[in-house]
């Protein structure tokens, strides 16, 4: 075998390198360290390993060194680690974690407490605890000669990533070593990371996001990792100037908090000059680059896949690329064929939406796809005809972008006309004091849908103005506008900071947080929503025999 096809060999290429590698607020290591530390760890798995069963070590830290130092053990021993994410609880967390067979649990008090005692399928002494003095001397018996286990190939499974679950159950998906240094070649070439560059890890490191978007590829590099226990707005800054990062990756709602931190005259002062992630809109990205001097690369893919869109300077900046290659196709789910492109308007939106918008697919992607682990149906609904189905929908326009179009659930109808949740959301998202925004399909009490929003404000609804707000917006009609907006503090999210869009549609209207509807026809006009305007709601549906569509 060749070098450098394996995680392992990534390791071992560091071995001798002196430049920092891993820094945490309390200290540094070189990559020298970074890879004996890891192969102590590994000697570890070795001595703790039991044969009959798969070789997974569920992790369960904040971003601590200790988290990096078991990543390098897993892929020197030929382990498996399974990110365990501590923002799930009770039975769901037990069922997800229970589900991929885990044989040795690494974690701390803290995670030993969240665990409490649920059953994951692991006894208590299959644990072992970061910060207990047990662990330390456990530690000091290891060995920590760096080799790689003889039986680590390109295709030895190395990461289990749980998928976001912002769409329905989470699913735990397959990710070779082979496939994390493709990887690491793509997004260190794609995001200009080099052997210079600070990497800010503030991004869960049981998330893909973090692990192939900046760890494999810094790793690859020779490029220093700092980390961040949590991501915090409030710590963004002085963190970037604490370790003097040049690049960072982000997710979700990230970028807006960020953005929402009060205004500094020297916010530009600082290391920063670019960074990756998805869900931040062509607003935030220009105003995070004049605050703050950086440029923010917004990508697409998934734990599951990526690398089918490649960057192109100069696209419109809605658009996520162009497709990397010819087997990138937007198509029709039912016939197959390719969608035409789209007709745009004056302000970017589809004329053509039936015909032009359709799912996005890799018609050579069933091959490298590596799978969901111990679950042959959602693999089935991944693969079909041949070609790997992403369940995003996208379209291209007449130059050849490619658009991210939202999921099957993103199209809403109203009064017969297919309305985009996506651009909804961008336009709520200009709002100087929305930092974020969930748009979805409520049913109406006659027929179809009706649009509601879901906003995160630090300011009152009324501070808001949200009707003239909106009727200022050029590129958005009225049939678009929310008719019921729910009005949060904090709206709920997943570990990885996705706003969760399928629990906030099932509760709809009927939730502990103010919502706000607009009755009747005309302009716009918001009043908070009584107990009895929910009792006649309800008796609304019912006078339509329509109560089953009721969230």
């Amino acid at each position: 075998m060749s070098r450098r096809e394996t995680v392992a060999d990534l390791l071992l290429d560091r071995l001798g390198d002196h430049r920092p590698g891993l820094r945490s607020r309390e200290r540094t290591w070189t990559w020298d360290e970074v890879v004996r530390q890891s192969a102590a760890r590994a000697a570890g798995l070795r001595e703790l390993r039991e044969t009959d069963r798969p070789f997974h070590v569920g992790v369960l830290l904040d971003n601590v060194p200790e988290y990096v130092l078991w990543l390098g053990a897993a892929a020197l021993a030929g382990a498996t680690v399974v990110g365990i994410n501590p923002t799930r609880r009770g039975a769901d967390l037990a069922a997800e974690v229970r589900h991929t067979d885990l044989q040795l649990v690494v974690t701390d008090a803290a995670g030993l407490e969240l665990l409490g005692e649920l059953d994951i399928g692991v006894p208590r002494d299959r644990f072992l605890l970061v910060d207990s003095p047990e662990y330390a001397a456990q530690l000091a018996t290891w060995p920590a000669e760096p080799v790689r286990d003889p039986a680590v190939t390109a295709r030895t499974r190395v990461l289990l990533l749980f998928t976001s679950g912002t769409t329905g159950t989470s699913k735990a998906a397959i990710c070779s070593q082979g496939r994390l240094v493709g990887l690491a070649h793509q997004n260190s070439a794609k995001y200009h990371i080099g052997r210079d560059d600070v990497c800010y890890c503030c991004m869960p490191l049981f998330h893909g996001n973090a692990l192939m978007a900046l760890w494999a590829p810094a790793l690859l590099a020779g490029a220093c990792v700092a980390l961040a226990p949590r991501f915090t707005a409030s710590g963004f800054l002085p963190d970037v100037r604490r370790y003097g990062a040049t690049y960072f990756t982000y997710v979700g709602k990230a970028i807006s908090y960020v953005l929402a931190q009060p205004e500094r005259p020297d916010d530009a002062d600082n290391t920063l000059t670019h960074g990756f992630g998805t869900e931040a809109s062509p607003e935030d990205r220009a105003e995070f680059r004049r605050r703050f001097g950086a440029t923010l690369y917004e990508g697409y893919g998934s734990s599951e896949s990526a690398g089918m869109v490649e960057r192109a300077p100069g696209a419109p900046p809605t658009a996520l690329g162009v497709p990397a290659h010819a087997g990138v196709r937007v198509v029709d789910p039912d016939t197959l064929e390719t969608c035409p492109p789209a007709e745009l308007d004056e302000h970017g939106r589809v004329r053509n939406a039936e015909e032009a918008i359709g799912e996005i697919v890799n018609t050579e992607g069933a091959a490298t796809f590596e799978g969901y682990y111990n679950n042959p149906a959602a693999n089935a609904e991944r693969v079909r005809h041949g070609w790997y189905w992403t369940g995003d929908l996208g379209y291209l326009d007449r130059d050849g972008h490619l658009y991210f179009a939202g999921r099957s659930g993103d199209w809403i109808r109203v009064d017969g006309e297919n309305l985009s949740a996506l651009l909804v959301e961008r336009v709520l998202r200009r709002h100087p004091d929305i930092v974020a925004a969930a748009v979805f399909a409520v049913p109406d009490p006659r027929s179809g849908d009706q649009v509601m929003a879901a906003v995160e404000t630090p300011v009152r609804f009324a501070d808001l103005h949200l009707a003239e707000f909106l009727a200022a917006q050029e590129d958005l009609g009225p049939k678009a506008f929310p008719r019921y907006v729910r009005v949060s503090a904090q709206l709920p999210t997943t570990g990885s900071g996705k706003l969760r869009k399928k629990e906030m549609q099932a509760t709809g209207w009927r939730t502990t947080d103010e919502v706000h509807w607009w009755v009747g026809r005309g302009a716009p006009s918001y009043v908070l929503m009584t107990e009895q305007d929910e009792q006649d709601l309800r008796a609304q549906f019912a006078a339509h025999g329509r109560e089953r569509f009721l969230p």
